[in-house]
């Protein structure tokens, strides 16, 4: 499963003061192999959301520590990703707003056309949206007609990729089958039967961001857990997966937001 930001997980959270702000962090604990070094990472999401793997036997004050070490750039990093979050302001599906398309922006004219079917289409930097009339169901037919135009796209550009990628996940027999279905929290999904699901506003992503949905979800069919094996898998067909995955992680406040 790939998440919006993190692997779902049990809650362990704590705070600390920093300046005249509580930080609360949630722990993350992992089982510590042998001969490899305790190590304690943290991560501040774009959602605002901190978070710190720590070993499975690690001490909550060690865990404290390493948060108060590094309580500076946790405080920093969170005053940037806020001020980031304050220009995601909630669609009306106007002329001028802002909307995505593999990576690019495009901004949504709407138009009125008695003599034409109401119809969206990309047009020199534009997502046009044609309406036969306005009236007083304007907003809510220009949002299905967006909506409704993201999931066809979703599905055309989702099938093209996973086509183009099936020959790297050498382990799967055939293309699975997959569904296009709104998720808040997650990009895609993998059944124990290895059907895929993707959500339709990750065809809003660059197509390396869409690659890395996919190629996450297709090593799923090998590996239903994320264990080692499983990480290692997806490093063996793209090994720049974190940088990939950091940089979805990075816009999908915009990429989610309707």
């Amino acid at each position: 499963m790939t998440s919006v930001t993190s692997i779902e997980r049990n809650k362990e959270e704590y705070s600390f003061i920093y300046g005249d702000e509580a930080v609360t962090y949630e722990v993350v604990r992992k089982p510590h192999s042998e001969g490899k070094k305790r190590k304690i990472t943290i991560k501040v999401h774009p959602n605002c959301e901190v978070v710190i793997t720590a070993p499975e036997g690690a001490e909550r004050v060690d865990i404290h520590e390493a948060a108060m070490k590094r309580a500076k750039w946790i405080y920093d990093a969170l005053k940037e990703f806020r001020s980031h979050l304050e220009y995601v302001q909630p669609k009306h599906y106007v002329s001028g707003e802002m909307q995505f398309y593999l990576g690019r922006r495009y901004v949504l004219k709407v138009v009125e056309d008695r003599e034409a079917l109401p119809s969206v289409k990309v047009n020199r930097g534009k997502l046009l949206v044609t309406l036969t009339r306005f009236n007083e169901d304007k907003t809510a037919m220009v949002r299905a007609l967006v909506r409704n135009w993201y999931r066809v796209r979703a599905e055309r550009v989702f099938h093209e990729r996973l086509t183009e990628l099936l020959p790297q996940a050498t382990w799967v027999e055939s293309i699975p089958s997959f569904r296009v279905l709104p998720m808040a929290k997650q990009w895609g999904s993998c059944s124990a039967k290895g059907n895929l699901m993707l959500n339709p506003h990750l065809v809003k992503a660059p197509k390396e961001c869409i690659d890395y949905v996919i190629l996450h979800e297709l090593c799923h069919i090998a590996e239903h857990n994320h264990s080692e094996r499983f990480w290692r898998l997806l490093t063996q067909v793209m090994p720049n997966w974190k940088e990939v995955k950091s940089r979805l992680d990075g816009m999908a406040e915009l990429y989610l937001n309707e």
